[in-house]
């Protein structure tokens, strides 16, 4: 068991005394996870402080509200694939380390698809598990899960939506065993069947959403049903004198795209300035679902702007999971260039299109209004962070927790942190093995302006200034060979310490080297 000390500082701003007074030691935290969404998806600028072609798509008036509020991150990372990085978020462990890599469902089933030329190494299929689960299930991670240390703290703890962190039939799929006082709508699954009441959400099927019975039937998109439930759950909390923890985890905006009609006709054939034609039925049907997203998120803002008392002491984060689909049978345009430009590529990804996200927080008497942060911050950092905002000096967990508090930035703008950040997908994801896109099994670090990628099916290693080529044109290996050195042996070093598995070489058996060669 890790025990870890966190020393606590309610604010480095300057801000008046009487702020001071309305900050409890245990304020509110509210989690907005999305899902599938992409950095440019939204009207709120996440690049260079200018409106992208995608962000004058997209109309997200509840997003540029909080904005407004509080803090955007222009640096903010997550994992490519959906469970790998709630899993980061769940234990504060990086992906190779936690070792559920790829996306999980079905117990005991890897969602890799084959490879003539690697082999794929085990990883932990079944998913993050309770720490008391330790040794008795296979192919699992046991941890002690940031709800569980928010609950043991005082909190109630609410989970709302997508979980997909444990396969179907282990404890971890249902979040009550992973720390949760409420469960609304959560499993194994990483997708809804259906986005509509009409269809009950997708009753029957493999992905069906089960939780929200009380609406089966109904015109009712289940992104309103969630959110409904959410903020009738952080009613009963306030009742109960409580300090809560909401983890709103939307299945919003991953496939299928159901059609949210509240929103969907003003984008049919609408003509986009970067698609140089009208959008066609599907992009349509993408857009009014992170409008209605959105509409989640203003509902979160009204209800707290209506009972001033709460708001002044809840704490608001906003992140997405995984790039934005960048495959063009999904999304409109030329695939991997037009989905998450000026990014290249998407979900599942290594380049920026698949790992880069939107992200936002409101901190109440320490964020300021309408800023931006280009402070580096990756999923597994949420984990500390959240514990220091709640006022949790003090815990104890199953497993080491690879991420940084940015507590401390948000609390003094000033101040800054080199942030290296690591990422490890040893599979292979099922919708595309395009190497030159990124796809395929991978390793990658960014450090400082270099995102270097590493193969593992080809040992090919890229390198690219993405301070200077966001979109990742330009192979400088062979230029500033010193600097590949540099980050593979920083790579492979981090990836040793934590035994990260490997791939290894179907004809031979070989275990494919890492990224520095040995």
């Amino acid at each position: 068991m890790r025990k870890h000390v966190i020393p606590f500082v309610v604010c480095s701003l300057s801000i008046p005394v009487s702020i001071y007074s309305q900050i409890s030691q245990h304020p509110n935290i509210i989690m907005f996870l999305v899902d599938d969404m992409g950095w440019q998806d939204t009207s709120v600028p996440f690049y260079n402080d200018e409106l992208t072609p995608l962000n004058k798509r997209f109309h997200t008036p509840n997003m540029e509200r909080m904005a407004q509020m509080g803090v955007r991150f222009t640096e903010a990372y997550a994992c490519a694939i959906s469970s790998p990085t709630r899993c980061s978020l769940m234990s504060g462990m990086n992906a190779s380390r936690h070792r559920v890599t790829n996306w999980t469902l079905e117990l005991n089933e890897k969602t890799d698809e084959s490879s003539d030329v690697i082999a794929l190494p085990e990883w932990n299929f079944n998913g993050v598990q309770p720490d008391s689960t330790e040794g008795k299930i296979n192919n699992s991670t046991a941890i002690t899960s940031l709800p569980q240390v928010l609950r043991e703290n005082g909190y109630r703890t609410i989970h709302c939506g997508k979980a997909h962190f444990g396969a179907r039939t282990t404890p971890g799929a249902n979040p009550i065993n992973m720390g949760f006082d409420v469960n609304i709508a959560g499993g194994a699954n990483g997708a809804p069947g259906s986005y509509l009441g009409t269809k009950n959400f997708g009753e029957g099927s493999r992905f069906a959403v089960q939780g929200l019975e009380k609406y089966y039937g109904q015109d009712i998109f289940i992104t309103e049903a969630l959110t409904r439930e959410a903020i009738s759950e952080m009613e009963k909390a306030v009742k109960m004198n409580k300090p809560f923890y909401l983890y709103m985890s939307h299945y919003a905006v991953h496939t299928p795209y159901d059609d949210d009609k509240r929103f969907s006709d003003k984008y049919r054939g609408k003509y986009d300035e970067q698609l140089k034609t009208g959008l066609n039925e599907n992009e349509a049907k993408y857009a009014a679902l992170v409008e209605g997203m959105d509409k989640s998120l203003g509902d979160i803002l009204d209800y707290l702007q209506r009972n001033p008392e709460v708001a002044k002491n809840t704490i608001l984060l906003f992140m997405s999971d995984n790039g934005g689909q960048g495959l063009k049978n999904v999304r409109q345009g030329i695939a991997n260039r037009d989905q998450n430009f000026p990014a290249r590529a998407g979900k599942g990804s290594a380049f920026m299109g698949g790992v880069r996200e939107p992200m936002m927080v409101y901190w109440p008497g320490v964020t300021e209004p309408d800023t931006e942060c280009d402070q580096r911050v990756i999923i597994e950092d949420f984990y500390p962070t959240i514990l220091e905002m709640a006022g949790v000096k003090e815990y104890t967990t199953h497993q080491v927790v690879d991420g940084i508090s940015f507590a401390d930035v948000l609390q003094n703008p000033e101040k800054r942190k080199d942030r290296v950040l690591i990422w490890h997908f040893p599979n292979l994801w099922g919708e595309s093995q395009n190497l030159e896109e990124g796809y395929g099994a991978y390793s990658a670090i960014m450090k400082g302006d270099y995102h270097l990628i590493y193969t593992w099916e080809t040992r090919q290693l890229r390198l690219y200034n993405v301070k200077e080529d966001i979109g990742e044109q330009h192979d400088l290996a062979q230029a500033m060979p010193d600097k590949v050195k540099e980050l593979a042996a920083e790579l492979s070093d981090y990836l040793r310490e934590r035994d990260a598995q490997r791939p290894s070489l179907k004809a031979t058996g070989e275990v494919i080297p890492f990224p520095d060669g040995k």
